[in-house]
């Protein structure tokens, strides 16, 4: 492992698996929930596992600028400004939508960080989706590494694989938040079938996902499906229902949730465990993808 990945990997905790008893919940489903928020208090949950191999792959070509897309309230971003700055790499943001002032939390920190923001229409950003490769990106430089939206690269998957192998105990289904898929393809390869494994949508008319998750998979897999159930409206939408299942869950497990990601997967667990969809005696494992930081935009939730 490069020195500099070293260092910052050494203030990084173990994630705890933490059984969810709740009232709420049938006696005989077991549910458990793997506290990937709990790695770091900056890049935690998928972010740091998405890009630990990407970035010991830029450090060892001999990047020294990383560049990358996502929203104004983009984890991904948030994470990549962080792990840039603590590696001495610079890094240059290409945000969906028009500049307004003041900037989110979220970009605030990324330029605290010394990431250069570029916004960019949202054709052009979804021009920016098809680029995949490092050295893909139109334009780029020697010495620029490009990673695509949410690290959506197969060097990706091997950080997810590691959550997997963490998972010691037995368990039936592996359950978690779904944005670009790039998780969910490094669960569903390091099971390799051997489990059930749910990807819950974040974002609405998200069909296109099933291809995404195909095409980062080294082979195809069987037993996995994205729920589409519980998206509430689209990407970062919340309704009230939520924000107070949310409310309630943190007060009775004191286990923080945010909106856009765990918190709809938390909540379509819930619904699906009480209509039956899973059966007696089985065990699920949930995923805690991080992500907490993009709370600062729902004031709903922060009042609660």
């Amino acid at each position: 492992m490069h020195p500099a990945l070293s260092s910052l990997k050494a203030g990084f905790h173990p994630s705890p698996l933490v059984r969810i008893a709740d009232p709420d919940l049938p006696q005989e489903i077991e549910l458990w929930l793997k506290r990937d928020d709990r790695l770091h208090p900056i890049i935690s949950g998928n972010k740091w596992r998405k890009l630990s191999h990407i970035l010991e792959d830029a450090l060892s070509s001999g990047a020294r600028t990383l560049i990358s897309m996502g929203g104004a309230h983009s984890n991904h971003l948030h994470a990549l400004a962080y792990a840039g700055k603590r590696l001495g790499l610079q890094t240059i943001g290409h945000i969906r939508g028009e500049r307004t002032e003041p900037l989110t939390p979220t970009l605030e920190d990324c330029r605290n960080w010394g990431m250069e923001l570029r916004f960019v229409s949202r054709s052009e950003y979804r021009q920016l989706r098809q680029y995949r490769k490092p050295d893909s990106l139109p334009g780029i430089r020697p010495g620029q590494y490009w990673l695509p939206e949410g690290g959506a690269q197969p060097l990706a998957l091997k950080g997810v694989a590691e959550l997997v192998e963490e998972i010691e105990m037995p368990f039936d289904a592996l359950c978690l938040p779904c944005g670009t898929g790039t998780t969910l393809a490094g669960c569903i390869a390091a099971l390799g079938g051997a489990k059930t494994v749910l990807g819950f949508a974040a974002l609405k008319h998200a069909e296109f996902l099933t291809a995404d998750v195909e095409s980062l998979l080294p082979k195809p897999c069987p037993r996995w499906q994205i729920v589409h159930d519980y998206h509430f409206g689209g990407f970062a939408k919340t309704a009230r229902e939520l924000l107070e299942f949310i409310h309630r869950f943190e007060l009775t497990q004191q286990i923080p949730l945010e909106p856009v990601y765990t918190g709809k997967m938390m909540y379509g667990l819930y619904d699906m465990i009480a209509k039956g969809c899973f059966t007696p005696g089985q065990r699920i494992v949930a995923v805690h993808t991080g992500g907490l930081q993009g709370r600062r935009g729902f004031n709903a939730v922060n009042a609660g």
